[in-house]
């Protein structure tokens, strides 16, 4: 199922089935952010509570943003910046103008995915300690627990501290982000279906063969059961806090992915006949259930032990879930096994769609072959993640407060506002014999686009929303 479009090496290439599309699509969704960010939420804000504006959310952005984006690569056949062009060429302005703004969702998901490729690092680190023993062998001990991952994941206040810090003692764990680095190398070097697709069928399937292991465990486990009590709780005056819908819409924007960057390039490999509105449908299943699983593993797991869930980010994952996990006698090992290989893999197809944005656009505007473009992409990433380590929060917060937002928004400006109505709705209704939703072009213009401007504001104000 792979594009007409052959202006390019790339284009020759793409999904073969509208499954491996899919897999592809709702691994670039399902990331860290699902696993150690989500259930966290979920417990700060209470349970349904949260999940309820959640789920409207998710609603809305994948029956615009998703499905515009998917639809935008499709139509024009390249990444942001050629597609950008051609749609400012579209509405009758600049083609030039479009793919400079074109450069914002590249630069941002190549920014993204470095910082991605360090966090990496420390899900390949413990991966392997929990295959060796060395992560049930920490026991219960916080001092050794903490001190372990803060050898790993050092912290500098400015990036000038970090690259110091990390050229003093020659990087907390370089080895690891370069072989998280190596292994988006080698699928990425196979192309669009024989490296993505292929690699993505067997990851996602398996990600949640594990987690649904996982989550079916926790319910045989004692006193698990006040953490699924406090998940299906309800209090309606706590959907009267501005703070729930705030945060809601900012996890489940950048759980999504709409940023302007991946799902317009996966969008581009793309046949006619697939349904781009089944497939927002579907990925956007698919990455919440993902979240869903993440949270009725981790809260009813914190749970046994009363732990504060409220401390989230990193932290969540590599320090407080450790004494919890470890403290489940026989099955100790096997569950964290289980866990870091299925964060392992949310995390390899999350990084392999962030650098496919700037790969592809070496390939379109610089006309390097997949191999070349594919090294210079992951050349780059190891001699900066390597620097940034200690400074990887800063990093990140950078990129989806200032960039992800911009890029979301100027593709869903460039498809609602600049293109022309009647071929917008024409991209979308490609392979759906079903008329595309009345209202979706209305929808997308004066609520998805102000949404996009919305989140770039309140990142800002909140010191960030993702």
């Amino acid at each position: 199922m792979s594009s007409k479009n052959s202006n390019t090496l790339a284009r020759q290439d793409g999904f073969k089935s509208q499954w491996g599309f899919i897999m592809s699509a709702v691994g670039s969704c399902v990331g860290m952010a699902n696993i150690w960010r989500f259930p966290m939420l979920v417990s700060r804000y209470g349970g349904l509570t949260f999940l309820i504006p959640y789920f409207i959310f998710v609603l809305v952005i994948s029956q615009s943003g998703m499905m515009e984006e998917f639809a935008l690569g499709r139509r024009f056949g390249f990444g942001p910046v050629g597609s950008f062009g051609m749609a400012m060429e579209n509405g009758g302005k600049s083609k030039r103008a479009g793919e400079l703004i074109g450069g914002v969702p590249v630069f941002a998901s190549l920014c993204l995915g470095i910082g991605y490729a360090v966090i990496m690092g420390w899900v390949f680190y413990y991966t392997k300690m929990a295959f060796t023993g060395e992560l049930a062998a920490m026991g219960q001990d916080m001092s050794v627990i903490g001190g372990t991952f803060g050898a790993v994941a050092p912290e500098a206040e400015t990036l000038g501290e970090a690259v110091k810090m990390t050229f003093a003692t020659g990087g907390a764990n370089n080895f690891w982000i370069i072989v998280a680095i190596a292994a988006s190398f080698a699928i990425m070097i196979f192309g669009i279906a024989s490296g993505i697709e292929k690699s993505c069928k067997v990851m996602i399937p398996a990600l949640y063969a594990l987690f649904i292991i996982l989550a079916a465990v926790m319910i045989f486990v004692p006193g698990t059961s006040e953490g699924y009590k406090y998940i299906f709780t309800l209090n309606p005056r706590g959907l009267l806090d501005v703070n729930v819908w705030v945060f809601a819409f900012g996890q489940c924007f950048f759980s999504l992915s709409v940023a302007g960057s991946g799902s317009v390039i996966y969008g581009s490999y793309l046949g006619k006949d697939v349904n781009i509105r089944k497939s927002a449908i579907l990925c956007a299943v698919f990455d919440t259930s993902a979240a869903l699983l993440a949270m009725l593993i981790i809260i009813p797991a914190m749970a046994t032990v009363g732990a504060d869930l409220g401390n989230g980010g990193p932290g969540l994952m590599f320090v407080y879930l450790m004494p919890v996990f470890n403290g489940m006698g026989g099955i100790s090992r096997i569950v964290g096994i289980f866990f870091f290989l299925a964060v392992l893999f949310a995390g390899i197809s999350s990084i392999i769609n962030l650098f496919e944005t700037p790969v592809a656009f070496l390939q379109e505007k610089l006309h390097l072959n997949r191999i070349a473009a594919t090294t210079v992409i992951h050349a780059l990433a190891i001699a900066v993640s390597l620097c940034i380590q200690p400074w990887t929060s800063q990093w990140m917060d950078m990129v989806s407060i200032y960039l992800c937002p911009l890029g979301a928004a100027s593709a869903g400006i460039m498809f609602f506002w600049v293109m022309k109505k009647n071929d917008a709705l024409e991209a979308v209704q490609e392979g759906d014999s079903k008329p595309i939703m009345k209202w979706f072009h209305a929808f997308g213009k004066y609520v998805f686009v102000p949404l996009c401007l919305l989140c770039f504001v309140l990142g800002i104000a909140y010191g960030g929303i993702s």
